[in-house]
């Protein structure tokens, strides 16, 4: 009857041991899936230590930061995530960039109407400057300079030829 009751015991004790038994998971197990799930963010890196996660990198905003730590603490025998991430500076908004000719069109009108006296002459807008091409004597570029320089409006080139 002892036996019986000094077996009984025994086995008890085992079955108590094995079921309070918790299968314990390595930081090296836990280091590989906390890994995994932070390589969707190239800026974030995590270390695990005694179950304990270390998040540290940078994040684009506060939702994606917390949606990593919610990922990590769900890795089952992670204990706490500790956060020493940062989240990135906004980016200053660039202006918007106009993309219109720098060469008012009335501007060239009365460049063009300047010139009308003289036909071998022709305004063009060269980039994005007006530019006066043709053949003129020197009494007509003269002429044609004072003309427009009146005008007041802004650079013009004179590539004309003067004979």
């Amino acid at each position: 009857m002892k036996k019986t009751i000094a077996m009984v015991a025994l086995a008890m004790a085992v079955s108590f041991g094995a079921i309070s038994c918790k299968k314990k998971v390595s930081d090296a197990d836990l280091q590989t899936q906390a890994t995994t799930i932070v390589t969707s963010n190239p800026n974030a890196s995590v270390e695990v230590k005694e179950g304990v996660a270390h998040l540290s990198g940078t994040f684009a905003d506060q939702a994606s930061k917390d949606a990593m730590i919610a990922q990590l603490k769900a890795v089952k025998g992670v204990k706490e995530v500790m956060d020493m991430s940062t989240i990135a500076a906004p980016m200053p908004a660039t202006p918007a960039v106009e993309t219109t000719s720098a060469v008012d069109p009335a501007a060239q009108k009365k460049v063009q109407d300047a010139v009308k006296d003289f036909p071998s002459v022709k305004v063009e807008v060269v980039n994005g400057e007006l530019t006066l091409t043709g053949n003129v004597s020197s009494l007509q570029a003269r002429k044609i300079k004072e003309s427009v320089d009146a005008l007041k409006v802004g650079k013009v080139n004179y590539n004309y030829t003067v004979k």
